[in-house]
């Protein structure tokens, strides 16, 4: 049975080549996955072009309007109607499109789920749940990342709960550890928001709640999950995505300043390759928006090919894994 993506074609900063190269590589690699290319029809078919799997895995649907970075969520509600967000989203509402993929502006991804797909049942607030590598070799979620910036402890305890669920059955780790991101280890540390919130956590029988987590513990592994509020979960994300970036240019500069680094570096290229390889947030493509009643992923506006490519590829699996029929049985049987 085939699935059918709606992706964005005109999300990433670099949209919409990348985006195509991305669905292509997806189309060419998979019999069962057809691909709806959402935006300016014109300018999609011009940079498409005479590709082989162009109408039999890979279909264009035309939205002429385009929502940028800078546009607010509630001025493209009103007035980006024809967005190819807004579109694509609607083709998930109307059961024409399985999923949707999209590397654009997360506050309109959001607005646009919420209005058109609504929230799973029992939800509250949706978060985004980014997957982020550890020194153990495995994976942390943190979430939410920034789909809600002002957040409610009862918001964080669904977060821990729905996070488990994809930790389980998409990451097979079972029994998750659950993190609270505070200022210290100690109970007595953080604002009212987290005091409040792990109260919640401590209580819910259904969590493997390990208490607080400090932010340099994240990329250590110490928790499979870890809980925070979107605005704090953004800028924790960023900043390793660019502490990553700065230290593998640093490893590039050291080794080009004598004949001796270069030599070790020659050496040590397949490790540094496989390290590259490992923190690269194109092997993982983007983040789950849990909690809304669709499958919507949410990618980087620097999203590589590869990186759509792999976004895609974990909405379907998201898909085939029926995620969100396990986060409502997860959410009722913890009430």
């Amino acid at each position: 049975m085939s699935v059918k993506v709606a992706l964005d074609a005109f999300g990433s900063d670099r949209a919409p080549a990348i985006e195509i190269e991305g669905a292509v590589k997806v189309c060419e690699e998979n019999d069962d996955i057809e691909i709806l290319l959402v935006g300016d029809k014109r300018l999609i078919e011009e940079t498409l072009g005479p590709k082989k799997c162009r109408g039999k895995k890979l279909f264009i649907v035309d939205a002429p309007q385009r929502v940028t970075m800078h546009d607010k969520p509630s001025v493209v509600l009103r007035k980006k109607p024809e967005s190819s967000i807004a579109v694509g989203l609607k083709l998930v509402g109307d059961g024409q499109a399985d999923a949707f993929v999209s590397a654009g502006n997360t506050g309109a991804v959001m607005a646009y789920s919420l209005k058109i797909l609504g929230r799973l049942e029992g939800v509250k607030r949706p978060g985004i749940a980014a997957l982020v590598p550890t020194l153990g070799g495995g994976f942390t979620i943190v979430i939410d990342v920034g789909a809600n910036i002002q957040t409610k402890p009862e918001h964080m305890l669904q977060y821990a709960l729905m996070a488990k669920v994809f930790m389980e059955f998409i990451l097979n780790v079972r029994d998750p550890r659950i993190g609270l991101l505070s200022i210290g280890e100690e109970e007595s540390k953080g604002n009212q928001l987290i005091k409040e919130a792990r109260e919640l956590l401590e209580a819910n029988p259904h969590l493997n709640f390990i208490g607080h987590v400090e932010g340099n513990n994240v990329l250590e592994g110490v928790a499979d999950v870890i809980v925070t509020d979107g605005f704090t979960g953004n800028v924790v994300l960023k900043f390793g995505e660019g502490a990553i970036n700065v230290f593998m240019k640093l490893i590039r500069d050291e080794v080009k300043k004598s004949i001796l680094a270069s030599i070790a570096g020659l050496i040590l290229k397949p490790v540094f390759k496989r390290l590259k390889k490992k923190l690269n947030y194109e092997e993982y493509g983007g983040a789950p928006l849990l909690g809304v009643d669709g499958v919507v992923i949410i990618g980087h506006g620097r999203s590589t090919s590869l990186a759509i490519k792999n976004a895609i590829l974990t909405a379907v699996k998201y898909l085939e894994r029926d995620i969100n029929s396990y986060i409502k049985e997860e959410l009722v049987y913890a009430k």
